[in-house]
């Protein structure tokens, strides 16, 4: 059903112009350089746990492609606690930036997201010579790559429309689906999560009616049972829900504990502490829409399997692999580890990934990719991976190629020069 063949490092696909550096001997040029990468992320507090596992990701990964990778680079990850915090992000990029870092990745928090991407276009105006690419990994407010696209910032994941697009194709043909509650955080990503289910259900089932609908404090709430009171009370026999780490683990948890069987359509099952709050519940019943699964077989397979071995932890990060696997690239065709011809060399970039061929949208710097479809139930002996060892797993259902699930953009990319 999917084509996870491809071979790691040596037959990674590159665009022709990649290519033809690569064949002239820029894979030597920056060989040895140490690139560092500022992680700037939630490591405490109720979504500290998915920090701490993201930065296990981005280590274990680096060390992998420090071993092998097109332009010779050693990666080195600096770690920065920004709390999930805008402001004390921005004070962190100053952190970063006069540690000489000049790439800095981030992903939980699509409110932090925006922060920090103006603040890093603002910080290049002032500092020619000097500028700084934003490497997003997970922060998926579709504004970041249209109303407020910025040349310096790239995302590696899919956005909050192509995730809907997929999982409201997906859901047209569940005729069992009729009465849907949206409950999201409240904050950007949340917002867009009800915004584009509401647009997209009316286009594609017009006859689904959205019972209820509620937002809840981002990363504060400690018990959902009040909320899945109101799902229930409202009849609803199906949930959307863009929430992640604690806000998804508690809120499953809830429902679990209240006896509520309707379906579950989310992102971010798969993340730190949803796993253990299902456990053997949900079977059938929950679904999830990402990049990737837990069961992508191939060479990925083999690295999420070590990463556990070695953690007792899950890789579920896989936007990661993009990140290295392109700026890499990018940085042995521009024969430089420069942001600013990196970033001139990441534009357009196709590669073929674990997930299919990918590429970086020139027009919005929003990378293009295939989506799946998830459902949890009992890992068996096709889909044996279990997460946070709970028996059960995520298995793949669906596979929509990334022309199915890519979303216009209104971007009005202004570029330097």
């Amino acid at each position: 059903m999917f084509d996870i063949t491809s071979t790691r490092f040596p037959l990674r696909m590159l665009t022709a112009a990649a290519a033809l550096a690569l064949s002239a001997g820029a894979a030597q040029a920056q060989k040895g350089e140490t690139v560092k990468l500022a992680y700037i992320d939630a490591l405490s507090g109720l979504m500290g746990p998915v920090g701490q596992n993201q930065v296990k990701t981005f280590q274990f990964l680096a060390e992998k492609f420090n071993k092998s990778n097109p332009a010779g680079v050693k990666f080195e990850i600096v770690t920065f606690d920004n709390k999930l915090s805008p402001a004390e992000t921005l004070n962190l990029l100053k952190a970063a930036t006069d540690q000489g870092i000049r790439y800095v990745m981030q992903g939980n928090g699509s409110s932090v997201a925006l922060a920090l991407s103006d603040a890093v276009s603002k910080y290049n105006e002032r500092n020619p010579g000097k500028e700084v690419v934003y490497l997003n990994y997970s922060a998926v407010d579709p504004d970041l790559t249209n109303s407020k696209c910025s040349y310096w910032h790239f995302r590696f994941d899919a956005d909050t429309s192509m995730k809907m697009e997929a999982l409201t194709t997906f859901m047209k043909d569940q005729p069992d689906v009729k009465k849907v509650f949206l409950l999201n955080q409240n904050y950007a990503h949340g917002h867009q999560v009800a915004k584009y289910a509401k647009e997209m259900l009316a286009r594609k089932r017009p006859d689904i009616q959205i019972v209820g609908e509620d937002l809840h404090p981002l990363a504060q709430v400690r018990d959902f049972a009040p909320y899945v009171a109101k799902i229930k009370a409202s009849g609803a026999d199906t949930v959307i829900t863009g929430n992640w780490g604690s806000d998804l683990a508690l809120l499953v948890k809830a429902a679990n504990e209240a006896g509520y069987n309707g379906k579950f359509f989310t992102y971010y099952t798969g993340v730190t502490g949803t796993p253990t709050a299902l456990g053997q519940g949900g079977a059938g019943r929950v679904y999830q829409v990402a990049y990737s699964h837990y069961n992508m077989g191939g060479e990925t397979q083999k690295l999420a399997n070590e990463f556990k071995a070695k953690f007792n932890d899950d890789m579920y990060t896989l936007s990661v692999d993009h990140i290295f696997l392109m700026l890499s690239q990018a940085m042995a065709a521009a024969k430089s580890t420069d942001p600013v011809k990196v970033a001139k060399t990441l534009e357009g970039l196709t590669v073929k990934s674990f997930n299919g061929d990918v590429t970086m949208r020139k027009a919005d710097h929003q990378l293009q990719q295939a989506l799946y479809i998830s459902v949890w139930q009992k890992a068996d002996a096709k889909y044996p991976y279990s997460p946070e060892n709970t028996g059960m797993t995520l298995a793949p259902v669906k596979q929509f190629e990334s022309y199915v699930s890519s979303t216009p953009t209104s971007c009005q990319m202004k570029r330097p020069g």
